[in-house]
């Protein structure tokens, strides 16, 4: 499906009246029990980057997890058809929950706000996973697993346990806790820095990646840190704790949001978005007065119905009899019983038009908007499923390729050989590739705004992922130390798109009330959705496409013989989602 909706169904920032209505709900704002101005105010980039500031913390905490987590399981004796599997459980979790806390950040009555409490539960759990995960083999030997010997084979049964109960807890957590951040992010800025508040969630990201996989390519080993802390795995991992604690704070800390029940109860504290922008400029409109003088026609709004006199709204300067109304144009006084007056030089046309009553949105609603979609979110679904397949073929997979594809290593080769030493070499030189692609994530997400202005957000989608799926393929081919440098720029560049082009669409989608389109008009979508809960589907394909790589890519592997398999794998699917891209809704 291509195409998009009128011009008039989206909130255009320079119309005089969305001005207008934006500073009316800013006032508002100030005179609540608590100031909320800042939801309708611009923000600068230094307040997007402290909003977003959580992302870098997941970011470091996604480092040490794909750096490390596949040697660790290997090295307790799980194979890699196992390994895959174990990969698969916390996606499953995810598919079915992830939706629901969706659903729960849109109704969440707590007075913190809708979205930081599901972050604050999401980050403890994170937390908890990041304690499990390098120290689950250290706890099962306290708890009565044994080492191999002479006579004996080694037993790790509890630390197996407890090593995917941490990768559990911390897959799961990481991958959730994104929605109902950028769900934040969107919530706290104007229709019109949607764009920018995503592309800095992932200039953010990129960054956090590449200085959380930047700490995988260091032998701590080697450095009087590792040597307190336990070695390279315990010491990346404290750091990685540490530094997201920090994040997580400054993200809570950076703008209040307004309560739930706050926002049912008063129209002018509610997002703008085009339906709740007609609202209020009905209201508005029914207080309009004609007043016209020698020199000028200005906009009144009437006190009261019993009182004559009538509060001007404020120009810069009069307007000359033969220059047109800045904002409306009345033609008389409005009769009850005829239609509004029609609003001239402005996007959004308010006559004929009644004011609609708020729908309350019920909890089985939500659940059934989950299931029930426009045909426009399941191809953007479908989309995003494709580019995350492709993206985790590289991102789970890429330590163990570059330790068995490039340096020719064996991770179940005793320590101490020289396979096994250069399968962990080849470990680190990874990280270092993937603290590359982490950068360009962040120098792609910075000029993505510039790239979709110049070329259209078609263009930039489609393209992204087939610059991906181009870098896969010469990487498997061309297995060497500058490929994996080199070529890691493009993993970079689906990762900014996964990151921000769905998640833009989505927000149009809202914005605009325009889900479909027929013969070039929108068509009036019924059905009550959740901007929190589409984001959470569509930021759930995540746990499918993991489910399924974890389920397939190791039979994969054992088939073909090659860690090579993977990167085959991300370019295919990295050609799929560029294909399937075309087909997406673009507003």
């Amino acid at each position: 499906m291509t195409g998009g909706c009128n011009t008039g169904s989206s909130v255009n920032k320079n119309d005089p009246m969305v001005q207008y209505a934006l500073k009316q709900r800013e006032e508002h704002a100030k005179i609540q029990d608590k100031d909320y101005s800042h939801v309708f105010r611009k923000k600068s980039r230094f307040d997007m980057m402290r909003m977003s500031a959580i992302i870098i913390g997941i970011e470091f905490a996604y480092s040490a997890e794909t750096a490390f987590v596949s040697p660790i399981l290997l090295q307790i004796g799980i194979d890699h058809q196992r390994m895959t599997m174990v990969w698969a459980l916390s996606p499953i979790l995810g598919f079915f929950i992830a939706p629901l806390l969706g659903s729960l950040s849109d109704r969440c009555r707590l007075g913190l706000g809708r979205r930081r409490p599901i972050i604050t539960l999401l980050s403890m759990l994170l937390i908890v996973g990041l304690i499990l995960v390098p120290h689950g083999k250290t706890l099962g030997l306290l708890l009565g697993d044994t080492e191999a010997t002479e006579d004996t084979p080694a037993v790790f049964t509890t630390s197996i346990v407890l090593t995917i109960l941490g990768v559990v807890f911390l897959d799961f957590n990481a991958d959730t806790c994104q929605t109902p951040s950028r769900s934040y992010v969107l919530d706290i800025t104007v229709p019109w820095e949607q764009n920018k508040g995503l592309s800095t969630f992932s200039i953010m990201a990129g960054v956090g990646g590449t200085f959380g996989y930047a700490l995988g390519g260091v032998d701590w080993e080697k450095t009087s840190v590792g040597a307190a802390l336990g070695g390279n795995i315990p010491t990346v991992f404290t750091i990685v704790t540490v530094v997201f604690v920090l994040c997580y704070i400054t993200t809570l800390t950076s703008f209040r949001e307004i309560p739930l029940p706050l926002l049912e109860k008063d129209e002018l504290l509610k997002p703008l978005t085009l339906s709740s922008l007609k609202k209020q400029l009905a209201k508005e409109n029914e207080k309009l007065k004609y007043i016209k003088d020698s020199t000028a026609l200005e906009l009144q709004l009437a006190i009261s119905d019993e009182k004559t006199s009538i509060e001007p709204l404020a120009y810069e300067k009069p307007v000359s009899p033969l220059e047109n109304p800045p904002m409306v144009e009345v033609l008389k006084p409005v009769s009850p019983l005829e239609n509004p007056p029609m609003i001239i030089n402005c996007d959004v046309e308010l006559a004929n038009e009644a004011e609609e009553e708020d729908d309350v949105i019920s909890l089985k609603e939500y659940l059934k908007s989950i299931v029930v979609m426009p045909k426009s979110m399941w191809l953007l679904c479908l989309t995003n499923l494709f580019c995350w397949m492709s993206h985790l073929c590289y991102n789970l997979y890429f330590t163990d390729y570059v330790g068995q594809a490039v340096f020719g290593g064996n991770p179940t080769a005793p320590e101490g050989s020289e396979s096994r030493e250069l399968y962990e070499e080849g470990v680190r030189f990874g990280c270092w590739g993937l603290s590359i692609y982490a950068l360009s994530c962040s120098i792609y997400s910075a000029v993505i705004d510039k790239l979709i202005k110049w070329f259209g957000v078609k263009k930039v989608y489609m393209g992204g992922c087939l610059g991906y799926a181009i870098g896969m393929l010469i990487l498997a081919l061309v297995p060497t130390k500058a490929g994996v440098l080199a070529l890691s720029t493009t993993a970079g560049m689906i990762y900014a798109t996964l990151f921000t082009m769905p998640f833009i669409l989505v927000a149009s989608y809202h914005t605009s009330g325009c889900f479909k389109v027929k013969k070039g008009e929108q068509v009036a979508l019924k059905q009550p959705r959740g901007l929190g809960t589409d984001v959470a589907i569509v930021g759930s394909m995540i746990f499918v496409a993991q489910i399924i790589v974890s389920m397939t890519i190791g039979t994969f592997i054992e088939w073909l013989g090659t860690p090579a398999t993977v990167l085959y794998g991300a370019s295919i699917l990295g050609l799929l989602s560029s294909i399937s891209a075309y087909f997406v809704l673009y507003v």
